[in-house]
């Protein structure tokens, strides 16, 4: 296909999808995005030279995959770049329709849902011997045999959904629970796996860029701060950091994975021996993106460069000592559910921290995302999902 320098991003609300914008538009392309709202954080940016509103891929899945694909046929697209599980999955199923007119920078289905499962992503990483807290597979509640292991489990446990991109847990804290909790489990998430409650010293996430034959071309490490909710939510404030073990341990699992494109790996610091335990594999854009970019590592413009057939020289380099954070809302969420506030009041409102949205050189976002929640103010539902899928 003929190089036409433009792209087309979706997931507009999204602060990933905002770096990606700011990223691809500094250099020079021409950036659409596109978002179901026209009240989107992205769409706000100046480096964000055409607008797409486009069907729900949540409410409307199969109207916004025809959307998608009519787009693609009538624009030239070098590259797309869905972002949230929502965009990415109905369009890596119907590659072979997209790959007709564009390219859609991810690894090829089946390598994809191998790190979309954390009883796949765990099963890997234990045959590689990359540390995991301990795991019980369970299968599907009711399955032969399945009473038979609550008596082997160390109580508390918690019970997570397979799906890798959900940072839901139920918490079952005695084998009297274990039935009812297990039951919940499968109604809620279907296929789902038991792992012991780590206490946490801390998490550090590994995030890279692979190439076609699997090689690691760039990588950032970051340590995470701040999060909200506080005890396991998406950072709001983090930093980059130099790690060689947890390094290591992600590129190895990914190589076994035979990775290509963008992934992070996350990794648990356990107080009890100081060693890391493997959290999940985020295989899709993560969403402290801004912070890799700044530390060195432009991962959406190496990305596009790679995926219309451009060489890459591996460069494993990054800045450290490198902040950024998500104020609006994650660090003000935080700052109000925490105690302290007066101590920690300094810290929020500083102005020498960068940040995931707000920005002196491209302020549109900020009022994009101000709109936004002004908008969604009203319908607390719809204002949960848009913060939640951020």
């Amino acid at each position: 296909m003929k190089k036409t320098g433009n792209v087309f991003v979706a997931d507009a609300q999204m602060r990933s999808s905002l770096a990606i914008i700011r990223s691809l538009g500094a250099k020079g392309l021409n950036v659409t995005a596109g978002e179901e709202t026209k009240y989107a954080t992205g769409l706000f940016s100046k480096y964000c030279h055409n607008k797409k509103i486009y069907p729900s891929p949540y409410n409307e899945p199969n109207s916004f995959i025809q959307y998608m694909l009519d787009e693609v046929r009538v624009n030239q697209y070098d590259v797309i770049f869905p972002v949230t599980p929502a965009t990415v999955l109905p369009i890596i199923k119907r590659i072979d329709e997209f790959s007709e007119h564009t390219l859609v920078p991810y690894p090829k289905y089946e390598i994809l849902s191998r790190a979309m499962d954390r009883i796949e992503t765990v099963k890997i990483a234990q045959e590689n011997g990359i540390p995991c807290p301990k795991t019980y597979f369970m299968g599907r509640f009711g399955d032969r045999g399945f009473e038979n292991v609550s008596g082997k489990i160390e109580y508390p446990v918690a019970i997570k959904p397979a799906a890798s991109s959900s940072n839901e847990a139920i918490i079952c804290d005695s084998i009297q629970e274990f039935s009812l909790k297990c039951k919940q489990a499968d109604s809620e998430y279907g296929s789902f796996l038991i792992q012991e409650i780590l206490p946490t010293g801390g998490e550090i996430g590994v995030y890279t860029l692979f190439d076609a034959r699997s090689r690691p071309v760039a990588l950032s490490v970051q340590k995470k701060i701040r999060s909200y909710p506080p005890e396991s939510g998406s950072s709001t404030l983090r930093e980059t950091v130099k790690d060689e073990t947890a390094v290591d341990l992600a590129l190895k699992l990914l190589t076994s994975m035979k990775w290509t494109g963008l992934a992070m790996v996350e990794f648990v610091i356990d107080p009890r021996d100081g060693g890391l335990k493997l959290l999940s594999v985020n295989p899709y854009v993560w969403g402290s993106l801004q912070l890799s970019m700044l530390a060195g590592a432009d991962f959406p413009y190496l990305l596009y460069r790679m995926f219309i057939g451009e060489e890459i020289e591996p460069d494993l380099s990054y800045k450290t000592g490198i902040r950024c954070r998500w104020l609006l809302p994650g660090d003000l969420l935080w700052y109000l559910s925490t105690p302290g506030k007066m101590k920690n009041f300094s810290s929020l409102f500083t102005l020498k921290t960068a940040d995931d949205i707000i920005s002196l050189k491209d302020p549109g976002p900020t009022l994009g995302f101000i709109m936004a929640i002004a908008k969604y103010f009203s319908n607390k539902e719809m204002l949960d999902q848009m913060i939640n899928r951020q």
